[in-house]
């Protein structure tokens, strides 16, 4: 999970046409729906909002962050969407069928709150709380590892985090053993940074290559 910056004062025109009292998700068109991805795309890239994979790997599905029956005023809300992997063992789908009961209030959002602050990613695909973190926001990480499904210590994700980092995780082995200078080194990191920006699981990337 990543820091997102969603686009203030331009949610997708479509949504104006909708509202709660008189329509349901299922309302909305394909047309629409395509709309609403492109923005998310904007905001997301092509990555899931939770886990960060691939979504053209892992299929997608716009999520409603506030669960549409629990919130049906929220259905048509654009501060409420994000774009989720279809996978239906993490994210957006297992926090609606298997992440329950919670209280959504205790969920970490990525666009009004920084991950960064709670979590910190390991070069073997696990993630871990960020030392200092007072026991309100403790629970808050922890309640939102689990209730997406982000940090099993074992199965699709840990490996998929693991494999996305060992790369740049060998480079650096190789840097070091070659005798760079530290400059170099720093050099060599911004530079896989910012190729790292775009890709799946950046966020375990970043943190392995600059332990923050």
């Amino acid at each position: 999970m990543r820091k997102l910056d969603r686009p203030v004062g331009q949610p997708p025109q479509c949504l104006s046409g909708y509202h709660h009292t008189t329509h349901k998700w299922d309302d909305v068109g394909g047309t629409h729906k395509a709309e609403v991805r492109l923005h998310l795309e904007a905001m997301q890239g092509r990555r899931c909002a939770y886990c960060e994979g691939d979504l053209d790997a892992l299929g997608q599905h716009i999520e409603h962050f506030r669960r549409k029956h629990d919130h049906p005023m929220l259905t048509f809300d654009w501060a409420n969407l994000y774009w989720s992997c279809d996978q239906t063992d993490s994210c957006g789908h297992f926090k609606d069928r298997d992440g329950s009961p919670y209280n959504v209030a205790d969920l970490i959002d990525p666009c009004c709150d920084d991950p960064d602050r709670f979590f910190l990613f390991r070069s073997d695909g696990t993630i871990s709380l960020r030392n200092g973190l007072s026991l309100s926001d403790q629970h808050r990480a922890t309640e939102t590892l689990r209730v997406f499904s982000l940090d099993a210590n074992w199965g699709r994700l840990r490996k998929m985090r693991k494999a996305a980092v060992s790369g740049f995780v060998l480079m650096a082995d190789e840097a070091v053993n070659a005798g760079f200078s530290p400059m170099d080194i720093q050099e060599l990191f911004e530079t896989e940074l910012n190729v790292a920006r775009s890709l799946p699981f950046s966020s375990a990337i970043r943190h392995v290559l600059t332990e923050r």
